[in-house]
């Protein structure tokens, strides 16, 4: 089900929970909720449709990839400056960005995976495991 997305800072600012197999039911919602808004986005965490759950959904490619308790373990040595936005709030923020990060995460079947990622790919993974930590661009 598409779900509005949430402004109120300081529910944004909160630390993600960790997600278990009674919170399904979110990614299907996280997911539509992207697939709803890929004109103005390609990724969004769970606490952006009020569920303050450490989820993400991140479009690779035209469909939404979704990972339960995503953990950046290794970050290369070279960073750049990006403009970003989000529907959370208006405008674009200037971060700081690594080229490619190492993330390690559960897939729906709650089976580990561990996965490099690199360029915008990973500029959006970045981002919105920002939102699961509490941290806003």
């Amino acid at each position: 089900m598409v779900k509005n997305i949430v402004t109120d800072i300081f529910r944004l600012n909160q630390k993600a929970a960790p997600a278990t197999r009674d919170d399904l039911p979110v990614v299907r919602d996280l997911m539509d909720t992207l697939t709803a808004n890929t004109a103005s986005c390609v990724g969004m965490a769970a606490n952006m449709i009020g569920v303050n759950k450490r989820i993400i959904a991140v479009d690779m490619g035209g469909m939404p990839v979704p990972m339960l308790n995503p953990v950046i373990v290794g970050r290369s040595g070279e960073t750049y400056v990006a403009e970003e936005g989000c529907l959370s709030h208006a405008g674009t923020r200037k971060t700081t960005r690594h080229r490619s990060v190492e993330v390690e995460y559960l897939d729906l079947g709650f089976q580990k995976r561990r996965q490099t990622y690199s360029g915008f790919v990973a500029q959006v993974i970045q981002h919105e495991i920002d939102h699961c930590d509490g941290i806003l661009i």
